[in-house]
């Protein structure tokens, strides 16, 4: 070529607004299929030339090319020009990059893939994508009739054996799932299979998102039971009622408190990852029975109630068969206790004081030997006042006698 022509030709190109490419080898490019064959696929790379992927450069390690003509497909630089002037690409060789392309193509587009169960743990399962990525499916976005019970369980180490029974179920199933967080540098990728099989209620979803806000109250269905909570599903915007929030009574079992089916009204307390998580309550919806407690019992009050349990530490009373309290040990006796069982046993009939009330705990201090020292001293002054000397009863005596009889 005459140096004429040369000059002329580059010229040419560096006016061109998308002058051709050139690649060098061991790159790994994005490509555009233009013409597919059983033995070639044929590849637009913005190169001079289409470049051209044959033999065993397609094999995909046992996985099948599922791509068409016009679909986007990573490849891996071989040979930037060979005799007929193609670029020579495979596929084969792309390995894991190939697979974090896909991954990032199909979070961006919505579509959904397949992935296989290898592991379980508590808090859900480890699946295998392919060209040596894994990935996982939180136990929250697992469709909760794989491994949630209708019924529930009987007790918080029952419901732990259950689900993870039903997850070691699943190692070696295929689930469809949908890609939710891709992170390169921690080589992690989160999936949700909720997001396909709830894919129906994806647009009540994203309209009931769109005008919901914390505060909000909503009808919904319990769908699920957890050992952490209950699923509720209210208008298609599914959300978690945490045990802290099903009831102001102590929750160890949600199962107690509903079942699945069950229709319930929730409050939103907490939206999260642009709705991806929704916090509702059912207690908020309901009175606080503590604030008619902090108002009935006060302190210096010495009330009935029934020993329920016995610990090391002290004992525990249910007063008036709606509220709980606790004798620490250092207020069963002024003598000292090493053994609560000792003075008190479960079933024991028994007078309190009241020394502290927390509304925030929800607690209630008790003390059996200064309710039985007023006692006491009650007893004393009565036969003092009464049989002794009648003369010396004060008027605050009469008034104090008069609201003890009152209360």
């Amino acid at each position: 070529m005459s140096k004429v022509n040369k000059q002329i030709l580059e010229d040419y190109l560096a006016n061109l607004k998308n002058p051709p490419k050139s690649f060098e080898k061991g790159q790994i490019i994005k490509g555009i299929i233009t013409k597919l064959s059983p033995g070639e696929v044929f590849v637009d790379i913005g190169a001079r030339a289409e470049g051209v992927v044959a033999g065993k450069e397609l094999k995909l390690d046992g996985e099948k090319l599922d791509k068409g003509v016009g679909d986007e497909i990573l490849v891996y630089v071989m040979k930037d020009e060979n005799d007929e002037g193609q670029t020579e690409l495979s596929i084969r060789r792309t390995g894991t990059a190939r697979k974090w392309h896909d991954l990032e193509e199909s979070r961006d587009g919505g579509s959904s893939l397949k992935v296989t169960v290898i592991e379980a743990n508590t808090g859900g399962v480890i699946v295998e994508i392919g060209g040596g990525l894994r990935g996982f499916i939180p136990t929250s976005q697992l469709d909760n009739t794989r491994i949630y019970p209708t019924s529930g369980y009987t007790s918080k180490e029952d419901a732990t054996q259950k689900v993870q029974e039903k997850l070691a179920e699943l190692i070696g199933e295929q689930i469809e799932v949908k890609v939710i967080e891709i992170d390169k540098e921690k080589n992690r990728v989160i999936f949700s299979e909720k997001l396909v099989t709830a894919s129906e209620e994806f647009e009540m979803r994203e309209e009931m998102l769109a005008k919901s806000t914390v505060g909000d109250t909503l009808e919904g269905e319990v769908t699920g039971i957890a050992p952490f909570g209950l699923f509720v599903n209210a208008q298609g915007l599914e959300g978690l009622v945490h045990l802290s929030e099903i009831s102001w009574d102590k929750v160890t079992n949600p199962a107690d408190f509903a079942k699945v089916g069950e229709n319930v009204k929730v409050q939103i307390i907490g939206i999260e990852d642009d709705g991806k998580r929704i916090a509702y309550s059912i207690k908020r919806l309901q009175n606080d029975p503590w604030d008619e407690i902090s108002k009935k019992y006060k302190v210096g009050k010495v009330v009935k109630g029934t020993i329920t349990k016995v610990v090391d530490y002290g004992a525990f009373v249910r007063i008036d068969d709606k509220v709980n309290g606790l004798i620490h040990i250092s207020e069963l006796s002024d003598k000292l206790v090493k053994d609560p069982t000792k003075i008190v046993n479960e079933g024991d009939e028994i007078e309190v004081e009241i020394i502290s009330v927390s509304k925030e705990e929800r607690h209630l201090g008790l003390s059996l030997k200064r309710a039985k020292k007023k006692s006491k001293t009650g007893s004393d002054t009565k036969r003092i006042t009464t049989e002794s000397a009648p003369e010396l009863v004060t008027l605050g005596e009469l008034l104090d006698a008069k609201q003890d009889d009152e209360e």
